[in-house]
C-alpha cells in the first residue's frame, strides 16, 4: 500500500475543530512563490498550482520511468499548502486579495533531494510544455504552531483564527508570525468539486510562550 501522508502524520494533517498546539519538524517541499489574487483566473497563483502538481506526478511517477530515485518507494501525493502573508500587515486583509503574497507548496517524501527535483523540472516541462522552472525545493521547520480545522469559505477564517487566538493567550503563549514563519493553509477538499461550506483547511500559525 502507498504511504499516505495525511494517515501517517494524522496530527499534522488531521486536526480537530477545537485549537490544538503542535510541534512540527522539519519537512522538504516543492514550492512555487507568487504575487495577487488566488480566485484570477489564469492568474499567477492558479499557473503555480498546475505547475507544482505537474511536477510533484512526475516524482511520484518516477519508478516508471528511467530515472531512479534512491530510497524511492511509493506515496500518494500530499495535499496542496499554502504559506500566505502581506505587506505591512500583522493580519491578513481578505478583502484585499490583489496584494497577497504566497507560497504554494507539495511535500515531498524525505527521499527526493534537489537533483530529483531539477529532473522532475525539466522532465514535466517536456511533457506538459509549459515552463515548471519557478519550481523549487523548499524545507521549512514550522516548529512550535496552534492549529485547528476550519470548515467553510476561506473569507470566513477571521472567526476561526479568533478561536485560535484566544486558544493561545489563554494558554500562555502568543502569535509569532514574522518574516520566517507564516500563516499557514493545508487544503484537504477539492475545492472544484464541492460547495465552499464544506471545505476543509487547516489553519496553523507559529506561536511562542509569552
Amino acid at each position: 500500500m502507498a504511504f499516505d501522508f495525511k494517515k501517517e502524520y494524522k496530527e499534522f494533517y488531521m486536526p480537530k475543530g477545537q485549537p490544538e498546539i503542535v510541534s512540527v519538524p522539519k519537512a522538504n517541499y516543492v514550492a512555487v512563490r507568487g504575487i495577487g489574487d488566488p480566485n484570477e483566473e489564469n492568474g499567477m497563483y492558479q499557473k503555480a498550482i498546475g505547475i507544482l502538481y505537474a511536477v510533484a506526478y512526475t516524482l511520484k511517477m518516477s519508478y516508471k520511468t528511467d530515472y531512479k530515485i534512491n530510497g524511492f518507494f511509493e506515496y500518494v501525493v500530499p495535499p496542496l499548502e499554502g504559506f500566505w502573508w502581506q505587506e505591512n500587515n500583522d493580519g491578513i486583509n481578505y478583502s484585499d486579495k490583489s496584494s497577497f503574497h504566497w507560497i504554494s507548496v507539495i511535500r515531498l517524501p524525505d527521499f527526493i533531494s534537489e537533483k530529483d527535483l531539477e529532473w522532475a523540472k525539466e522532465t514535466a516541462t517536456k511533457k506538459k510544455k509549459f515552463d515548471c522552472s519557478s519550481a523549487e525545493f523548499l524545507t521549512v521547520e514550522e516548529g512550535l504552531c496552534v492549529q485547528i480545522l476550519h470548515l467553510g469559505p476561506f473569507d470566513d477564517e477571521p472567526a476561526t483564527i479568533a478561536v485560535m487566538d484566544d486558544y493561545v493567550k489563554e494558554n500562555g503563549y502568543t502569535n509569532d508570525i514574522t518574516v520566517n514563519r507564516l500563516h499557514h493553509e493545508i487544503y484537504l477538499s477539492d475545492a472544484r468539486k464541492i460547495a465552499s461550506e464544506k471545505w476543509k483547511t487547516v489553519i496553523r500559525h507559529p506561536i511562542k510562550r509569552t
